[in-house]
């Protein structure tokens, strides 16, 4: 199943005309901006110049990128900058990789109150974490760690869940010592497991009691006080999935993983296989069957509508971080973790100077790779001797 060079932006411009006459009234304004914003990504609609190899003359067209999040041609240079930010940010432990997932139940709820429903996902996730590393009994340290939510399945039927990256260990209550945490094993999961189902059922039920949940379609009927409660008595009986993974083998593996994890969309175009008589067909490894790849065939109607499930609404972040590695805290917290740990205090950097405007001279520093480098040659380097202005002045791209 080799790579065919079929984009999700293809797809879109073939039968995203047709989806929004169908189904424009039921679509938000995020999907629209996003589904709109793949669209013209990299063609004249957004602009963008002509290049020329100083070696051998060669000419080439690059347009402009829209910089949706959502854009699976759109992630390489965000991903590197992000990942370049927070290389600083680990810590010479293991790590750990926690999951939290939500039953279908949650994830129909969740589809109809995305933001309402993913801030308590993250809610119960992270004070499950926090909660049971500072039991004495188990960890009995403040504890770091980032976290990223996902929305999609390999077959992109919604599947709400968060990914945890957690340092094997932590602050003591004094901040005195660093508290680490058992070779191979960070916390226990039966216990992470109900607690995190407890108080994710519980801010759910608050939301519902505020009024701020809405539901049409098929949970129509949940508005009533006695069927929403049905609904969490039978989440209640159901053992929800959470689990850790095995440590990672490092920093260099951490921030592999990240790098994978973090950044990602619903979809990529690599595992785009055709689009033959309005189908589309795809690869997606089936974790029910031993991880086997497989393939799937939706028509493009649909394989559009499940695309669109994970546009998150506009400004929703996505990737959180908490505890000593919270935004607010980090700056003095971090510097502290890593005296504890006996990690040598670097000496004073010299400052820096202002990173690059171009970027491609900012991914080249970050990847190592160069964009500049001419495909025909391969010894001469691209110089732009042209500009192509946009179709429509103006366009701009919302990207949050």
């Amino acid at each position: 199943m080799s790579r065919s060079g079929l984009e999700v932006a293809d797809i879109f411009r073939q039968h995203g005309f047709a989806y929004r006459k169908a189904h424009g009234a039921s679509m938000s304004s995020a999907q629209r901006r996003t589904m709109r914003a793949i669209e013209v990504c990299r063609t004249a609609t957004l602009g963008g110049r002509v290049e020329q190899c100083d070696r051998c003359g060669h000419r080439t067209i690059a347009y402009r990128s829209c910089r949706d999040r959502h854009c699976p041609k759109c992630r390489s240079l965000a991903r590197a900058n992000w990942l370049e930010a927070h290389r600083a940010q680990l810590l010479p432990v293991e790590y750990f990789h926690v999951v939290f997932t939500v039953p279908d139940q949650i994830a129909s709820i969740a589809l109809q109150n995305k933001k309402v429903v993913y801030n308590i996902l993250f809610r119960a996730a992270s004070e499950s974490l926090r909660r049971i590393a500072a039991d004495p009994k188990h960890l009995g340290a403040q504890i770091g760690f980032l976290a990223v939510l996902h929305t999609w399945g390999q077959n992109l039927h919604d599947h709400p869940h968060i990914h945890c990256v957690v340092p094997g260990g932590g602050l003591s209550p004094d901040s005195r010592r660093w508290v680490r945490s058992r070779n191979g094993f960070f916390l226990p999961v039966r216990v992470l497991r109900r607690l995190f189902r407890g108080l994710f059922l519980s801010y759910l039920h608050q939301a519902f009691e505020s009024g701020q949940l809405q539901f049409h379609g098929k949970l129509a009927d949940l508005p009533s006080s006695d069927a929403f409660k049905r609904l969490l008595k039978s989440c209640w009986k159901i053992e929800w999935v959470v689990y850790s993974k095995p440590p990672f083998g490092g920093p260099a593996q951490v921030l592999e993983y990240l790098g994978r994890y973090t950044h990602r969309v619903a979809i990529s175009n690599d595992r785009l296989l055709s689009l033959e008589d309005g189908q589309v067909t795809f690869r997606f490894k089936d974790y029910k069957d031993g991880n086997a790849q497989k393939t799937m065939t939706l028509a493009a109607d649909e394989f559009i509508r499940r695309f669109l499930l994970h546009v998150l609404p506009s400004g929703f972040v996505r990737i959180r971080h908490y505890g000593f590695l919270a935004n607010r805290g980090r700056a003095a917290k971090l510097p502290l973790c890593r005296a504890l740990l006996g990690v040598a205090a670097s000496s004073p950097e010299p400052p820096q100077p202002e990173p690059p405007r171009d970027w491609k001279t900012r991914y080249e520093i970050l990847t190592g790779q160069s964009l500049d480098l001419c495909p025909a040659c391969r010894q001469g380097r691209m110089v732009q001797v042209e500009i192509i202005e946009p179709l429509r002045r103006g366009w701009r791209i919302d990207s949050s």
